[in-house]
């Protein structure tokens, strides 16, 4: 794998937004000593640059498990092997100086939509070209602290029209604490401006918590306009175990019609006890989603120190957090009982452990890597890189290959000209880059 880098592009045009000191939540203590229970931190381990070596048709993981009695339900579960032949990749950072970034998403026209952890949602030349970055108005306020702020956003399916858009952010609700909400808008830009018009919540996160960790969040449409948002459980024990239950919003994939009602055929409308809006359950903290090419939605979930998932989340149907899971806690005991499987629980159809720390998800549909057609790209915080998964005829993980980029990863996307675009994030607010990903 070759890597080269060159810079160009809105270069350092924002590096006086960057927040200084404390603004953001930072990823360490009074003593500067790393958080461990913070999305894609150690004691995880697994990095890029220890696994470079691996040979050609064996797994690039080379770290030991942290849960290593564990086993996989089925062969290929886990590490699967390198693919026999890997594109050499040139990386390009065509945007720099920006404030830390969690989402990206291309306009029609080549420019792009991004969110700032801070709360800013700013518009960017076509494809880090030059220009001048415009930042849009209407955003709501925003709880930032921990991993909480501004956070996803998607085009709507008929935007090209209707201008529509819809972003997650981890909305503040007073004394009852926060909880991840789902906002619909009208992007306007004319004359050097941006703003989003007739902005409403259209969900909301239920039940609200005092906590600053596990927002989630990743939003899906489907080629049927349906809308899908997976959000995270919140951490904590043991609110986090309302994962398990169909009364509560926390640890869940919803299904919701653009306008913020509930379809009436989702799995449990009508189910005393149980909310409208959910999908599948049993999730612990998903910041990775896309619709597949085959319809369906993946996702990819944090593990704690072991157990990241890639999953094809089914209507009704429960994923297990966290009463089985792979890997261990951030202590090193056992989660729960310490158990795998379980009936009525569905397994994952590929795991991590270590963990490379899920970002950002995008399928390759371009013409720049024709190896990676149809491919999973995801990003890597922990793994600092892109993570290529290559799938078989039956849906389950066939290779895993990964291009270090010696930077956490916190979205992926595939632009308009066939190349790839990953979002770097800096700890504690120090600002985000755009990198251009094509073959050497």
């Amino acid at each position: 794998m070759r890597t080269m880098r060159r810079s160009g592009g809105l270069a350092a045009l924002l590096a006086g937004t960057l927040l200084a000191g404390g603004a953001l939540a930072q990823d360490t203590n009074s003593q500067g000593e790393r958080l461990p229970h913070v999305d894609g931190n150690a004691p995880a381990t697994g990095t890029a640059s220890s696994t470079q070596g691996a040979p050609t048709g064996e797994p690039v993981e080379t770290e030991a498990a942290n849960a290593p009695d564990q086993q996989p339900a089925f062969a290929g579960q886990t590490r699967a092997p390198q693919p026999a032949e890997m594109p050499e990749v040139t990386t390009e950072t065509v945007a720099e100086g920006l404030p830390n970034l969690w989402a990206l998403e291309f306009l029609p026209d080549g420019r792009m939509l991004v969110t700032a952890k801070e709360g800013k949602m700013m518009v960017l030349p076509a494809m880090g070209g030059d220009g001048e970055p415009i930042e849009v108005s209407g955003v709501p306020e925003v709880a930032s602290e921990g991993q909480g702020g501004l956070l996803d956003v998607a085009l709507g399916p008929n935007f090209a029209s209707d201008g529509m858009i819809y972003f997650t952010f981890s909305e503040p609700r007073g004394a009852e604490g926060n909880g991840t909400a789902l906002a619909s808008a009208k992007l306007t830009m004319a004359d050097g401006s941006a703003s989003l018009d007739d902005m409403k919540v259209i969900f909301g996160q239920t039940p609200s918590y005092d906590g600053d960790k596990h927002f989630g969040s990743r939003i899906v449409f489907d080629g049927e306009g349906k809308l899908f948002l997976g959000v995270g459980e919140r951490s904590d024990e043991p609110i986090r175990d309302q994962a398990q239950d169909l009364d509560s919003g926390l640890g869940k994939v919803f299904r919701i019609n653009p306008d913020g009602s509930i379809p009436a055929d989702n799995p449990f409308v009508g189910q005393e006890g149980a909310l409208d809006a959910i999908w599948s359950y049993g999730h612990r903290n998903i910041q990775s989603a896309v619709l597949g090419p085959d319809g369906r939605v993946w996702t990819i979930e944090h593990g704690a120190r072991g157990g990241d998932e890639l999953n094809r989340p089914e209507a009704g149907k429960n994923y297990g957090w966290p009463v089985i899971t792979y890997g261990v806690s951030y202590g090193g005991a056992k989660i729960g009982e310490g158990i795998t499987a379980r009936d009525g629980m569905e397994q994952p159809v590929y795991y991590w452990d270590p963990v490379i720390g899920p970002s950002g998800m995008a399928i390759y549909t371009g013409d720049e890597f024709p190896e990676w057609r149809d491919a999973i790209l995801a990003g890597g915080l922990v793994t600092q890189g892109l993570v290529v998964l290559r799938m078989n005829d039956e849906g389950r993980v066939a290779t895993e290959e990964r291009v270090p980029l010696d930077a956490r990863i916190r979205d992926v996307k595939v632009g308009p000209d066939g190349a790839v675009y990953a979002v770097t994030e800096t700890r504690g607010g120090g600002g985000s880059t755009i990198l251009r990903l094509t073959k050497a």
